[in-house]
């Protein structure tokens, strides 16, 4: 008879990691459950914010925790596609509400709703029929009240031993916010290309660039046409350094189109004949490999490393409009 062996105990820390990530889980599983058509109403009034034009933006206000992560949902609607700003609520006193304005959509954090730093933020979108769209716990507080949507967080307890610390409920409200920018995101048709345009630097930006960003084009192509002697593509092989040229038709159908290429290994094959006394089209391999401008860089390295060749041309519509080099995409940061 077999046994079966006996997992180790957990250490006292371990078990106690565990316990919070458990009851967190447990409280996003209860948001998810709970929610309900308001989550809907709040999408309708964030989008009206790219619709009213350039100054119209979504204003994310909370104190102390809930204002960090509010802080954490404005920087993320930001960089999906909803103009966002977050502002402090005690700094709104004191001259900040002037960057909430008619137009605006405002959302407020607050656990209990009684956050009392909060009063004049409500009270200034309620005066300027500004949309406030609550997040907190008690529908029937401050906030709930003069909220024109309320999204309710379940009452779910808090993983902090004491109950005072907010952990779980914290943890509610930043997925909250980014299920309201996911859902804004898919409403509007937001794309990788758009996203690239507010993630420029850092990995994200290196992920997102395309191989015409980054492509050679004009004279810096090697190409000769149809029915160039081979000892004259070289010379023009040798003095643009990609390792390969590309042919093109001269007339007709085949005008200014890619027909093939020549690499080394094309030149190690007919090294043995008279290599300088033929045609290019004689030597060529045709119907080469090629990439699109718009495809990601990074697919095009990788593509690169499967087939073990260091160059693509850049094609469109048949034509040659650039050449992308492996070292191209190492320069840029790509990996």
């Amino acid at each position: 008879m077999q046994v079966a062996a006996r997992r180790p105990a957990a250490s006292p820390d371990i078990e106690v990691g565990r316990r919070v990530l458990l009851m967190e889980a447990n409280g996003l599983a209860a948001l998810a459950a709970n929610l309900d058509s308001s989550f809907g109403k709040a999408l309708d009034i964030l989008m009206t914010v790219s619709r009213k034009g350039a100054h119209a933006r979504a204003i994310i206000s909370g104190m102390g925790k809930s204002g960090h992560v509010a802080r954490k949902i404005a920087a993320t609607l930001a960089s999906t596609g909803t103009p966002a700003s977050f502002v402090h609520p005690g700094e709104a006193s004191h001259g900040d509400l002037g960057m909430i304005m008619p137009g605006d959509v405002v959302i407020c954090l607050s656990n209990s709703g009684e956050t009392h730093e909060l009063a004049d933020v409500i009270a200034h979108a309620k005066r300027f029929a500004i949309p406030l769209i609550a997040m907190t716990k008690k529908a029937k507080s401050a906030l709930g009240e003069a909220a024109d949507v309320v999204l309710l967080i379940p009452p779910v307890e808090e993983a902090c031993p004491i109950a005072q610390a907010p952990t779980t409920s914290t943890t509610m409200m930043l997925a909250l916010g980014d299920a309201l920018a996911v859902g804004l995101m898919e409403r509007r048709g937001f794309t990788k290309d758009q996203f690239r345009i507010y993630h420029p630097g850092g990995k994200l930006g290196r992920q997102l660039v395309k191989v015409k960003d980054l492509m050679h084009t004009g004279a810096e192509m090697p190409m000769v046409t149809v029915g160039t002697g081979m000892r004259d593509a070289l010379v023009t092989m040798a003095g643009r350094s990609f390792g390969c040229i590309g042919i093109i038709g001269k007339g007709g159908r085949d005008k200014d189109k890619l027909l093939g290429i020549i690499t080394d290994g094309d030149l190690r094959r007919h090294i043995e004949g008279d290599l300088l006394a033929q045609k290019v089209e004689t030597v060529m391999t045709r119907k080469p490999i090629t990439i699109g401008p718009n495809q990601l860089a990074g697919e095009a390295l990788g593509e690169m490393n499967r087939r073990r060749i260091t160059a693509f041309f850049v094609v469109e519509n048949g034509r040659p409009v650039g050449i992308l080099h492996m070292h191209d995409c190492v320069r840029a940061g790509i990996t």
